[in-house]
């Protein structure tokens, strides 16, 4: 039969016995004595049992180790399953006959791998979302004032319910980052229309508060601090351009002074249409690129000088341009201005640098306000002045006409005079209830006043008074010659 013939352990028995009886051929040949031999054979058996200790032992091992990592990777499997939140895959058979160590070791190992697997994708899910936790928190505390998150994971717990609770903290950053890079985006509108108005260079400012700022396409810094220092330089620059504003609106001012005190042209005052245009804007109402920059206010402020400079020059031909208008008035009104040396006197302080330009000018203007004002209260009186006044001239006529001895002889155009004549009495009945009428107006007029009504430098009253007393003279001298004849 060949099967024993293949059977090891046969084999090893027949090498065993071969190599004892050559072992005793040999000890016949050399002639050891039984006592050597059985001493020998006894150490054979020892060494023998040696190997199969050691074997034993090594099986032993085997078998603990076998063990020992069967409960290693049921230990960690059950980890793995506890740290992801899930049941274990895996439940060791207590029974005898469920298979050697080695096939159960074969069945767990290909479980523990595949939950080694879909750890290790897990635990990059946390490092991912643990990664843009700590960037995105970096961005808005700032590198000096964020708190140390390393990306570190918690082994323990890598469960489902734990990455949805990362994931809604990262979506709360995420929509603050949202927040703040509004916030700086807004900051930087309101800068950039600061700057335009101003004349600043925009990305020079905005570098100073973070270089990042300055970059379009880079990340802006959205830190507390960087939208601290946004609002701070807001507010510098919203005082520097109520400054700018109140300096320009201040020279507007000036300047159209200057201008209604000089009687400018239109055209020349259309040059800095777009600067007297916002003398009483507000300060959002201001936005045009440039409107307060330096070089325009210094611009403006050239031109306010210039027109200073011109309006001292031509100071002295605005006084007398301003005393003939008021002269003007006075004489149309019938009221005496000053005398002449007191303009004259004005000028020469003017010259001399004593007496501020301006400062006659307004006391002129303030005479002509105060003459048109009362040029309109006297506007009535004067009327019936000029008419009594016209009366008063027909009346002289008249008494010319009537110590004419010729007036009755027929001439050329004699009959016209004659018709000046009969109008000229009718007139002339009239005067003394126009003077009357007059007399009693005027009363009422410096009554209401407390002043006098004066006409080209005299009393009306009196006027009317030595015109009565002089009518009666003549009058009584009239009934006097009548009386002779």
């Amino acid at each position: 039969m060949s099967t024993p013939k293949n059977d090891p352990l046969l084999q090893v028995e027949t090498t065993c016995g071969t190599l004892l009886y050559e072992l005793q051929i040999i000890w016949d040949e050399v002639g050891e004595t039984d006592s050597d031999r059985d001493k020998m054979l006894l150490e054979l058996e020892q060494e023998c049992l040696e190997v199969y200790r050691r074997k034993v032992d090594q099986a032993n091992r085997c078998r603990a180790q076998l063990r020992q990592t069967i409960a290693d990777s049921e230990a960690e499997l059950a980890a793995i399953c506890s740290a992801m939140g899930e049941r274990p895959v895996h439940i060791r058979q207590s029974d005898q006959n469920s298979g050697s160590l080695k096939e159960e070791l074969r069945k767990i190992l290909p479980q523990l791998e595949e939950m080694r697997k879909r750890k290790v994708e897990r635990r990059n899910q946390f490092i991912e979302v643990l990664e843009q936790t700590q960037k995105i928190t970096n961005e808005i505390y700032g590198s000096t004032e964020s708190v140390s998150l390393k990306t570190v994971v918690d082994e323990t717990d890598l469960s489902l319910r734990k990455l949805e609770e990362l994931h809604r903290q990262l979506h709360e950053l995420q929509k603050e980052k949202s927040d703040r890079l509004k916030q700086v985006q807004d900051h930087l509108h309101m800068l950039n229309s600061l700057c335009s108005v101003m004349g600043m260079d925009f990305k020079l400012t905005v570098s100073e508060v973070h270089p990042s700022l300055g970059d379009s396409d880079g990340l802006r810094s959205i830190s507390n601090n960087t939208i601290e220092k946004l609002a701070i330089a807001i507010k510098k620059l919203r005082e520097v351009k109520i400054q700018r504003m109140q300096r320009l609106q201040d020279l507007a001012t000036t300047m159209l002074e200057l201008w209604n005190l000089m009687d400018t042209p239109i055209e020349e005052q259309q040059m800095f249409q777009n600067v007297t245009c916002n003398i009483a804007a507000s300060e959002h109402e201001i936005t045009e690129p440039n409107t307060l920059s330096v070089d325009f206010i210094n611009y403006v402020e050239a031109e306010v000088s210039r027109l200073e400079e011109l309006k001292s020059s031509k100071m002295k031909e605005l006084v007398l341009k301003k005393r003939s208008e008021l002269e003007d008035i006075c004489r149309k009104t019938h009221l005496v201005p000053d005398s002449d040396s007191a303009i004259e006197d004005a000028i020469e302080a003017i010259e001399s640098g004593a007496v501020d330009a301006a400062t006659i000018l307004e006391q002129i203007e303030l005479q002509i306000a105060k003459v048109k004002e009362e040029a309109f209260s006297r506007k009535e009186i004067l009327e019936k002045v000029e008419k009594w006044l016209t009366a008063c001239d027909e009346e002289c006529w008249l008494e010319e006409y009537n110590r004419d001895e010729n007036r009755y002889n027929a001439g050329k155009g004699a009959h016209l005079t004659l018709k000046r004549a009969e109008k000229a009495r009718s007139l002339v009945n009239k005067l003394p209830g126009m003077v009357e009428a007059l007399a009693s107006k005027t009363l009422a007029w410096e009554k209401e006043r407390e002043i006098k009504f004066m006409y080209d430098g005299i009393r009306l009253l009196s006027m009317l008074e030595e015109y009565t007393i002089l009518r009666q003279e003549k009058e009584q001298e009239r009934r006097r010659l009548r009386g002779k004849r």
